[in-house]
């Protein structure tokens, strides 16, 4: 079967945690050499991106614009957990990537990794990666 799943335990209320080496692994271990990768996140208040991982400040600085963009507290929000900002942060990035894989490699661009960006946390979520050969 060519679909993981992985379970993640986030330590913060915003992070993006670097995947790209799990879902590399399990391209690895399917020995696809040509097709497509899915990682999907089935959470409301998390996502998945592809941005820059050479540079820290990146996910840092994405974290803050995103704090200002969405304020965790509003005075009109209205719903009962109070996670409104979680929800629009998680819209905004989306819940799913794909990935080109060529030669068994991931085909990303020099600084690109793949991010479980949470948004809700700290939680524990699952994160699948679907392979698809062709």
């Amino acid at each position: 079967m060519m679909i993981k799943q992985w379970t993640i335990q986030t330590t913060k209320r915003d992070e993006f945690v670097d995947i790209t080496s799990l879902v590399q692994s399990f391209v690895t271990e399917t020995r696809v050499q040509e097709g497509m990768v899915v990682v999907y996140c089935p959470h409301t208040t998390a996502g998945i991106t592809i941005n820059e991982n050479a540079d820290p400040d990146v996910t840092r600085d994405m974290i803050r614009r995103f704090d200002e963009l969405y304020p965790w507290y509003h005075s009109l929000d209205r719903h009962s957990e109070g996670n409104t900002a979680a929800h629009m942060k998680a819209s905004t990035v989306g819940s799913s990537a794909h990935v080109i894989v060529t030669k068994g490699q991931l085909l990303l661009g020099t600084w690109q990794g793949i991010y479980f960006c949470e948004f809700d946390g700290p939680r524990t979520r699952t994160f699948y990666v679907k392979v698809i050969e062709g």
